[in-house]
Parts: structure tokens; sequence; C-alpha cells
């Protein structure tokens, strides 16, 4: 029996499955300490069902994906307009030099998937698809390439890459503490006094700090990311037609959302209001992922379990050597470097929240340290996405 949703049950499904998402990370500790999304513990819930009932030949489901793109679409756009070179002037001179630890990072991950999958002798987009795009990219980049990988020809790639994007979750969590404290320990470091930025200036916030919203603003945000989803159209359509290569659909609306959001910063001729688009792309990232999570066909993992498994501990092991040997040392060796060190285990295994919850428990142990907490959100939430999605575009093509 197939059983097929059209667009408005599908994401009526998929806030339910969200909420119970919601719930179920605020009762379960484990799924809290992790920063495991809601989006993904419903569902990932529900695609456990699905695959049930599909093996016991009960029901199977169809689902209309109309808004999953939209939605998909709407947070990358969202993303766009948080890449303020304004704002990137601030952090001096180690925030560009994060941002090149972190793209060298990138490389590495699909270097070593595609490695180990001709190793296994399997497709090499699964390299790709257990490399930067869950890893760095977490499930909103995982869950978005998944389709161009599929139609590259790597069958399963949606689930493969969630399924992965999921395992690095709990392995940066777990990773990046014990490496911030050996670190720290291992080369006497101590916690940073007073709270001044990298320029010997006192830290300042990435944004407002009235996080209210108001309600034309609200609109203002919504309307921009539309005219910017409306732009990035033309933008894609360019890049296609004169490079001759295939990028992802949204590639052009986080380009036009970037480009309008430095114009607003270096004209003033109208504001962009990074709290109510923060908002709006937070919703649209929470329905996409519920969305693309419980349409995913978990069955289609059985026959990639041990190459899977092989590049997803290889990546782990990557993390600790890059973070000890590059991360730390490029940094500085000092102890914002060592707290860095740790919030890049969850971040380049994860995501930004990892990270941030990473050097929280490690700062909560051996004192604060401003700078890393600059940096890491501003590369990780702002400007990584970015660069990672063209270079895995650039592997895609490649293979």
């Amino acid at each position: 029996m197939i059983l097929e949703l059209n667009m408005v049950q599908t994401i009526a499904l998929a806030v339910i499955l969200l909420l119970i998402g919601e719930y179920l990370v605020r009762k379960i500790n484990i799924l809290s300490k992790y920063c495991i999304p809601a989006p993904v513990v419903g569902g990932m819930l529900f695609a456990i069902l699905a695959l049930i009932l599909k093996q016991s030949n009960i029901m199977e489901f169809q689902m209309d994906g109309t808004l999953q793109t939209l939605t998909m679409t709407m947070f990358f756009t969202s993303v766009g307009f948080s890449a303020s070179f304004k704002l990137l002037k601030k952090g001096g001179i180690k925030v560009p030099l994060f941002l090149l630890i972190a793209v060298v990072l990138v490389v590495l991950q699909n270097l070593l998937g595609i490695g180990i999958a001709k190793i296994f002798n399997e497709n090499p987009l699964l390299g790709i698809a257990t490399g930067s795009v869950p890893m760095t990219g977490g499930h909103g980049t995982a869950l978005a390439l998944g389709p161009d990988m599929e139609e590259a020809g790597f069958a399963g790639a949606s689930t493969v890459a969630a399924a992965a994007a999921t395992f690095g979750l709990v392995a940066g969590s777990m990773l990046g503490g014990p490496v911030g404290k050996r670190l720290i320990e291992k080369n006497n470091l101590t916690k940073k006094q007073g709270t001044k930025n990298l320029d010997g200036t006192d830290i300042e916030v990435l944004e407002e700090k009235d996080n209210s919203l108001i309600s034309d603003n609200l609109y203002m945000a919504t309307f921009q990311i539309l005219i910017a989803m409306g732009i990035g159209t033309i933008i894609s359509k360019l890049l296609e037609d004169n490079t001759n290569l295939s990028f992802p659909a949204y590639i052009g609306a986080m380009l036009a959302g970037a480009i309008m959001r430095n114009i607003s910063d270096s004209t003033k001729i109208y504001d962009t209001p990074m709290v109510e688009i923060d908002t709006v792309g937070g919703i649209s990232l929470s329905l996409f992922l519920s969305m693309a999570l419980m349409s995913l066909k978990l069955w289609e993992l059985a026959d990639l379990a041990i190459p899977m498994i092989a590049i997803l501990l290889s990546q782990v092991v990557l993390m600790f050597i890059f973070t000890n040997l590059i991360t730390f040392n490029v940094m500085g060796r000092d102890y914002d470097a060592a707290i860095l060190a740790a919030g890049h285990c969850g971040f380049g295994l994860g995501a930004t929240a990892n990270g941030i919850a990473v050097m929280s428990s490690v700062t909560d142990a051996y004192g604060p340290s401003p700078t890393a907490f600059f940096i890491l959100p501003l590369i990780g939430s702002l400007f990584i996405d970015f660069f990672n999605i063209g270079i895995i575009a650039t592997f895609i093509n490649f293979l």
C-alpha cells in the first residue's frame, strides 16, 4: 500500500514531527547534551517508522517535495544575508586565518572520503556524501546537496549524508572537550584575562543586542528574502551558462542575499533587519530538515554500512590530528587557540551550535575566551557555507 501526501499534508506532518522532536529534546538529556536538532529527532523517528512499515510490506509513503525545496532555498538565502564583510573586518587577522583553516579542512575531508570510497570500490561520491557535506556542512547542507549527488549518479546520497551528519553531531561533541583539555594541560595554558578583542579593543557583539521582533521588520525580512530568491535564479543561470558547471539551485540566492546585505551596510539606502531575517531562516531550516529527514529511505544504507563506518571513523581521526597540529598551531598556540581547536571539533564534524557548546564546556572548567567565542560563530554561521558549497560543487563536477 502506498500512501501519497500532497503539499499541504506533507508540511503539516513535518510540523507535527518538529514539535514531537522539540518535546523529546527537552525531556531526554542525551539529545540536548549533544545538540541534536529537534527536526532531526522527529524526522528520523518517522524515517525509522517508514522503514519498519516498508520492510513489513504494510505501507510506503510518497510525499510532495515542493515546499521542501522552497524552505531549503529560503534558509540558504538567509545565510547569504549574514555574509557581511563589515563584520569580517572587525575580527582582525585571526578571523580570515580561521576561515582559511576551515576551508583547508573542507578540502581534506572530501579527499579523505573519496580516497577511502575508492579503496572499497564504491562510488567516489560516497566520499563527498560522508565528507564536508555532512561534516562541516551539517544536516542542512547534507540534505540540500543529497539530490544533486543522486542526480550525479549516487543513489541514496541524501540518506547517507543525513546519517553521516547525525554521526558527526555526536562525534564532534564528544571529541572537542578532550581535545581542548589535552591542549590546555599539556601546554600549561592559562585562561585569557579580560574581555579584549583580537586587536585589543573591547569585544563587540556581531549584531544588535535587542533581539525582539518588530512586525514591520518581519515583513521586510520576508520580502527581501523573496526578492533575493528571485534575483538568485538569474545569478544561478548566469553561473551555469558561463562556467558549464552545475551548482546547487540555491547558490544564486545566497549570493544575491550577500550582495543585498553588503549594499545595505555600505550605502545605508535600506536596512536589512537581521534579527527577523535570521528568524525566517530558522523557521525555514526547521521545516526543511523535518520534511527532508522524514522522507529518508533508510533501507538504502544497508549495502554501504561498512565503507560508511570506515570513512566516518577516519573523519574523526582527521579532525583530531587537524585540530591538534593545524588549528592550535596556526591560531597562536595560546589559550584562545586551544579553545578554538576544541570548538573546531564540534563545528567541523557537526555544526556551529555544537562547536559553541563544546567551547562552553571547556571554558566553564578553565576560564573565558571571548576571542574564540567571537571567531567561531562568525566563521561557522556566516562564511564557511559559501566556501564549502563552492568546493563541494567543484568536486561533484570533477567526479
